[in-house]
């Protein structure tokens, strides 16, 4: 999508033209979960490897397209407040699906281990990559760092981990959730379309969310410019939020169908997959290794990250009912959470 001068549009103009994308890309984001809910259960795939790896695939498009655009231009601020920042919103996304959830609280509901699995390969890599970008990056060759080349090779052997562990795992719940919403009717996914109407209205859907994204993503930089907000902050809230649209929507719609499983994993998914999209955006970044350019912002947002997922990995390790305020306990401490790192973000910026 060739990018549009929409600093030139009067302001009123651009919330419009924001406001329509974002329920273009809310409806696509439905159907996405419609669609992935379905072929689970066609093609027999664990509901948590189909969020993990599919939906958040489709979902990231947006914030691929904004990173690696991004590194071309040199802005490696942009970058990083982009893909970091949105780790800790996009899993606060999860309180608000917590309040859509029935009868308990969102971590109660998964039947096996495989979310907890991933919040715990989740925290690892982002200690990791704190680390990396604290002691400095180590450049191998054409200025790409060692430490993007070894977060991307530990991108693939978790997909290959989680998909085995949800194979063949013999771990089961002793107190097993019940049924208490059945997905909503009607449902086009549900309703006899066959397994190649199925892929092809995920691949329109997920054509929607990538140029709307984009859309969003040019806006967000425009309205932004017309209200002088710092690109540093602007990367950790306001472009990481437009980008994180795709992700409310399916989780919402996942929760609305009783997929929890794969409500959850989508979320973990594609904040995995931020880390995995270091590797093309340093190729692509001509400054010099991309994690040198990690800033306190940056460093910031990886360690609320690493909170926020923590809360959630305890959440599904405990699985309590409890609810307080219409979510779960842990829903409540990582909302709290990502309030406080808003208002931290704007002070360091």
């Amino acid at each position: 999508m060739p990018s549009i001068e929409f600093n030139t549009f009067p302001l009123i103009l651009n919330l419009v033209l924001f406001a329509s994308a974002a329920a273009a890309i809310w409806w696509a984001g439905s159907q996405l979960s419609i669609c992935a809910d379905a072929i689970s259960e066609r093609k027999k795939i664990g509901k948590a490897v189909m969020g993990f790896v599919f939906l958040a695939a489709a979902t990231e498009l947006p914030e691929m397209v904004t990173t690696f655009s991004a590194a071309l231009a040199g802005n490696a601020v942009l970058v990083l407040g982009n893909m970091f920042g949105g780790i800790t919103m996009q899993t606060a996304i999860l309180a608000v699906a917590d309040a859509v959830a029935v009868g308990a609280a969102l971590t109660y509901y998964p039947r096996k281990p495989t979310p907890a699995l991933e919040a715990a390969l989740i925290v690892l890599l982002l200690t990791c990559l704190l680390g990396i970008s604290s002691l400095g990056e180590v450049v191998v060759v054409w200025n790409v760092g060692a430490g993007s080349l070894g977060l991307a090779i530990a991108y693939g052997l978790s997909l290959y981990l989680l998909r085995s562990y949800d194979d063949n795992t013999d771990w089961i719940p002793v107190d097993l959730p019940g049924e208490p919403r059945q997905p909503e009717e009607p449902s086009s996914a549900r309703s006899g379309d066959g397994l190649s109407l199925l892929v092809q209205k995920f691949a329109v859907a997920s054509l929607v969310i990538l140029v709307c994204g984009i859309m969003i993503v040019q806006l967000t930089e425009a309205i932004s410019v017309q209200s002088g907000l710092d690109q540093s902050f602007l990367g950790v809230t306001l472009l990481a939020g437009s980008t994180s649209l795709p992700e409310l929507s399916t989780t919402i719609a996942a929760v609305r169908l009783g997929a929890y499983t794969m409500a959850i994993s989508n979320i973990f998914g594609s904040n995995l997959i931020m880390l995995a999209l270091l590797l093309p955006a340093d190729i692509l970044y001509r400054e010099g290794a991309l994690l040198d350019a990690v800033d306190a912002t940056a460093s910031f947002a990886l360690i609320a990250g690493i909170l926020v997922t923590t809360i959630y990995l305890i959440g599904l390790l405990i699985r309590r009912k409890r609810r307080v305020f219409g979510i779960g306990i842990d829903s409540a401490i990582v909302a709290c959470l990502y309030v406080g790192s808003l208002v931290v973000f704007y002070f360091i910026a």
